[in-house]
């Protein structure tokens, strides 16, 4: 039995997709991301366990997700995870738009096991990253913990969006690190969700995000 190649399906005509190109002297990163999608990944981070947790996004976030990334791995992981957030960042911003319609916060709790960790999202136009994670091993596999920090942090300044990040319990990295994406996923996709009471009306009394 064959197993069969991911591809990224192309978006339909009322979609909210993106696509970014972000080329530096330290990485190349491709993305394309389709928010109204069916979590269709197709990953390449040279980062096994990053490729897994980017999964995470596509699948229980509803995203169809393509990140394509070659970055200087000879010195370590920190340049290509911080560039893959700051790319898929950048392209969240593209793919929302005017936030017209949507419901804008989002927040979700998600267990594993011993761990379970809470994430809220505001799609608010202010970056703010508020992270409390306390990892209780450094590597998980040829993941450096501390650079799921350095991930959100790339992805909060750019997508604009106010992103609190808590592992209430957990004794395991590998699950703390895992209920924390899985969260991220589900609160992002709650948040993105077109509100058929809001109509096409942004959610402020701004008038503006």
């Amino acid at each position: 039995m064959t197993s069969t190649t991911p591809t990224f399906p192309p978006p339909g005509p009322n979609d909210r997709a993106a696509q970014v190109q972000r080329n530096t002297n330290e990485t190349q990163i491709g993305v394309r991301i389709n928010l109204d999608g069916s979590g269709v990944a197709v990953l390449s981070t040279g980062i096994g366990f990053f490729d897994h947790m980017l999964d995470q996004i596509a699948r229980h976030g509803l995203i169809d997700l393509e990140i394509i990334a070659k970055g200087d791995l000879h010195i370590d992981g920190h340049h290509t995870v911080e560039d893959v957030g700051i790319s898929l960042g950048q392209a969240f911003a593209k793919a929302v738009g005017d936030k017209k319609g949507i419901r804008r916060y989002g927040h979700a709790y998600v267990p594993l096991d011993e761990a379970l960790s809470r994430v809220v999202i505001d799609f608010s136009g202010r970056p703010g990253l508020h992270m409390r994670v306390p990892f209780k091993a450094g590597m998980i596999g040829a993941f450096d913990t501390q650079l799921t920090y350095e991930f959100f942090q790339g992805f909060v300044n750019h997508a604009g969006v106010t992103l609190h990040v808590d592992n209430l319990h957990g004794e395991n990295a590998h699950h703390q690190a895992e209920t924390v994406f899985k969260a991220f996923a589900r609160a992002v996709r709650f948040a993105l969700e077109r509100d058929p009471r809001l109509g096409d009306v942004i959610p402020s009394t701004k008038g503006s995000l």
